[in-house]
């Protein structure tokens, strides 16, 4: 059967979608250029394609019909708001302090008519817009409203402010509305103020909800034009108020507008605070109210510094921007949370002070501790270190490790112990220098203790069952704190926690504490409580399955147990869970009957026989395809993280060939389109899924430091690290348009390079500067690199 191309599936894919792709005419001259950051805004991508830099507090974007902000096939624009995650799957996603430019009068009985509250409702005064000219690039955004005249929007950012250049079509009066009652759609607003400062500023408060289902949290804001405006007036759930310089209340519309006696073009620069009122104005002055042109220099040359991380040589023009968009999204989050006076609000409602260093917040640490976390710990060690450190101080504030932490507090959202390989990856990525013994005790309290009921950390709420039993019981009314709890969710938090304890045992050894080694390594082990060897599926025998209080196989009511079924397992099933177990494979693959079984399948799981006919058609029509699609499932779920490794499981059990061929076929789901991010974006892990997998490694064993190999897609790569030394990786002939797979490698460079069957490298081959020389074939016959039983990393936690 003839292969469809991947140009080809690209091409059908977006056709289908019934999407206009945002895509590169010719190779840009930079990475930047690069960079489409429309991708991932349709399909639940939940991107946002407005400004920031990296790693920073604000972000300016616009906002339509969605709860992550903007949806490119709507057709209005709500207003430009100043807060945003990437990615993430909650509704509560920010889109604070919206501001949209408009004409008119406001007034009663005017075009704006104060009389009538439902005015003053963004969905009722949103502007038309056009995605010609619409531009989407790091640091800068820019698209036309044809709605109130016509009116072009430009947005640009630095840290911890907001800039928006609006230029008016038609010269008269104008306005800008500043909006706090209302947010993203599905962000609750509890409360919020707005108050005319002179005739330049106003500044305010929004009181919204945090992510899934968290407590109310308040993000202060100070707004400065750069000229005055001659009229202005504030709304209340009652209507307007002309000439009225304050408004303030609890949930309900609320906000000002403001009008310029010219209108034709008015900039605006907004700083935002979770500290307070000061915060705000601090790190307004910080920002120096610049002009719009010499803040978008400034955010594109960050912009060009970051993403110059990585030179990339070969591929299509597309390819090339899927990878630096990807590059790009995961350089995002987590987002800096400190003023410019170094202040913060801690986990323990106080204030504090970080000298010298940055405090960062929103951790969706579930999904960033698979890939995300080990690209900005290899490429950003800086960071990575402020990062940790900020992990800690939350320890320190709160007395536990958070799990999924949004605006200073914990949100007790997803389940399994997602902490610890974190925090463990960024020690064996040298970012807790100083302070390993401070974080080993945070993470073995984690690892063994329950927060107590008076405590708003969840930790690890089923190591009651876990400690004495070695399960996670699966109990759906177990109660919670937020909107998970392990139990809820047993077997899957079961091989979590087993994960993340092998992974701590490494950080045990190392610090000289061999008796809790030994321990947390058997710990490694636990999984195997749960593997039921009398349960059969699709012609295969034996799977995780819960186990309820006392130790009874989990049976629902009147059907017997299947591994296709979501029962205790969290966002997905036994088959995608089955795989979760990297730390000990030769005890899963003995658990599965052999080398044999395990790869048969394997082989069912990725519809290996149809994906070698057809990659694209295969990872469309048979693996997982909707973005919540997490049940009544038997395949891979490349949406979701729970077996973002499974393709690298064919590697560590002696079929590298087969990985290889998996990762070129799932990259056919990633496109320079709207809808080019598979799944939730997730704080940048699908993204850094790609840039791992497309470079040609993986860390897909967390705590061990090695990186899986697979083919490269590009012909080159180059790693430019910190240290100023460089990881270069060569793949001559690489083509991403069909599947190839790794004949042989050299790795060193070229005065000392030796032939190498290992299918891995570690973090310290990496950082001392290497080349990678991959030789790749079409043929999978000649693939036998790396197929002897020593080609695998050791499992860390095998018994």
């Amino acid at each position: 059967m003839r292969s469809r191309t991947l140009a080809g599936a690209v091409a059908l894919a977006v056709a289908a979608a019934g999407l206009t792709p945002v895509t590169a005419s010719a190779r840009p001259a930079d990475a930047l250029e690069s960079v489409n950051t429309f991708i991932g805004t349709q399909d639940e991508g939940n991107t946002f394609p407005g400004a920031s830099v990296p790693f920073g507090m604000t972000q300016v974007s616009p906002q339509t019909t969605h709860y992550a902000g903007y949806l490119y096939t709507d057709t209005a624009i709500r207003g430009f708001g100043h807060f945003f995650l990437s990615g993430a799957g909650c509704w509560e996603q920010g889109g604070l302090v919206s501001t949209l430019p408009t004409t008119g009068d406001v007034g009663p009985g005017a075009a704006f008519d104060t009389t009538k509250p439902a005015t003053f409702d963004n969905a009722n005064y949103a502007a038309a817009y056009t995605h010609d000219g619409e531009v989407g690039k790091p640091g800068y955004y820019k698209v036309h409203l044809t709605g109130y005249g016509g009116v072009d929007v430009e947005t640009t950012a630095s840290t911890r402010s907001g800039v928006e250049r609006y230029t008016f079509d038609k010269s008269g009066p104008a306005n800008v509305f500043v909006n706090v009652g209302q947010a993203n759609a599905k962000e609750p607003v509890t409360g919020s103020s707005v108050r005319i400062v002179d005739d330049h500023t106003i500044s305010g408060t929004v009181e919204s909800q945090a992510f899934c289902g968290g407590k109310a949290y308040t993000t202060y804001f100070t707004t400065k034009f750069d000229k005055p405006f001659s009229g202005y007036g504030t709304w209340s759930p009652t209507g307007g108020t002309p000439s009225s310089k304050s408004s303030a209340g609890g949930a309900g519309l609320r906000g000002a507008w403001l009008t310029f006696p010219k209108g034709d073009q008015i900039t605006a620069t907004t700083s935002i605070s979770q500290v307070d009122a000061h915060g705000a104005d601090v790190n307004l002055a910080a920002s120096r109210v610049r002009p719009f042109d010499a803040v978008k220099a400034d955010a594109q040359r960050t912009w060009r510094q970051e993403l110059s991380s990585v030179d990339i040589t070969g591929g299509t023009p597309d390819e090339r921007t899927v990878f630096y968009t990807s590059l790009y999204h995961a350089f995002l989050q987590p987002l800096t949370a400190n003023d410019a006076d170094g202040r913060y609000y801690g986990f323990d409602k106080k204030i504090h002070r970080a000298i010298g260093w940055t405090y960062y917040d929103f951790f969706s640490l579930w999904d960033t501790y698979r890939s995300q976390n080990q690209l900005l710990a290899l490429l950003k060690p800086d960071r990575a270190r402020d990062i940790a450190k900020s992990i800690i101080a939350i320890h320190e504030q709160g007395g536990w490790l958070p799990r999924w932490a949004y605006a200073s507090q914990e949100t007790n959202t997803m389940t399994g112990d997602p902490v610890t390989p974190f925090l463990v990856d960024l020690w064996r990525f040298g970012a807790l220098k100083g302070d390993e013994v401070e974080a080993y005790e945070a993470l073995l309290q984690n690892s063994q203790q329950i927060p107590p009921a008076s405590s708003p950390f969840q930790g690890r709420s089923g190591n009651a069952s876990y400690q004495a039993d070695g399960f996670v019981q699966y109990d759906p009314n177990f109660p919670k704190k937020g909107q998970d709890t392990d139990p809820n969710h047993g077997a899957s938090a079961t091989l979590e926690y087993a994960l993340g304890d092998c992974s701590l045992s490494a950080m045990a050894a190392a610090l000289g504490k061999k008796q809790d080694a030994a321990a947390l390594a058997a710990k490694g082990r636990t999984y195997q409580t749960l593997w039921d060897p009398t349960v059969t599926d699709r012609g295969f025998t034996g799977f995780f399955r819960p186990k309820v209080s006392g130790g009874d196989w989990f049976t629902p009511p009147g059907q017997p147990y299947s591994p296709q079924s979501q029962d205790g397992f969290h966002e997905g099933t036994a088959w995608q869970y089955q795989w979760l177990v990297q730390q000990d494979v030769p005890g899963l693959m003995k658990e599965m009957g052999g080398a044999d079984n395990t790869h048969q399948r394997l082989d069912d799981f990725f519809a290996y026989d149809d994906l070698v006919k057809d990659p694209a058609k295969t990872v469309r029509e048979e693996w997982v395809v909707g973005p919540y699609s997490y049940y009544n499932q038997f395949r891979y779920n490349p949406n979701n993280e729970p077996d973002l490794h499974s393709p690298w499981m064919y590697t560590l059990t002696g079929q590298p060939w087969k990985t290889s061929a998996v990762v070129r076929a799932a990259h056919t789901l990633f496109t320079n389109a709207p809808n080019g991010v598979t799944g939730n974006d997730d704080l940048g892990t699908m993204s850094a899924w790609y840039v791992f997998s497309a470079l040609g490694l993986y860390p897909a064993v967390p705590g061990t430091g090695n990186f899986v190999l697979n083919a490269p897609q590009f012909a080159k790569s180059v790693l430019h690290l910190q240290n100023g030394r460089s990881v270069t990786i060569k793949a001559p002939g690489a083509d991403g348009a069909k599947l190839q797979y790794v004949r042989g490698l050299k790795v060193g460079d070229w005065w000392q390079a030796r032939s190498s069957d290992k299918s891995y490298v570690s973090v310290e081959q990496l950082r001392r500067g290497t080349t990678l020389d991959f030789t790749l074939t079409a043929d999978a016959t000649q693939a036998t690199w790396a197929t002897s039983p020593s080609s695998a990393p050791p499992s860390p936690c095998a018994g």
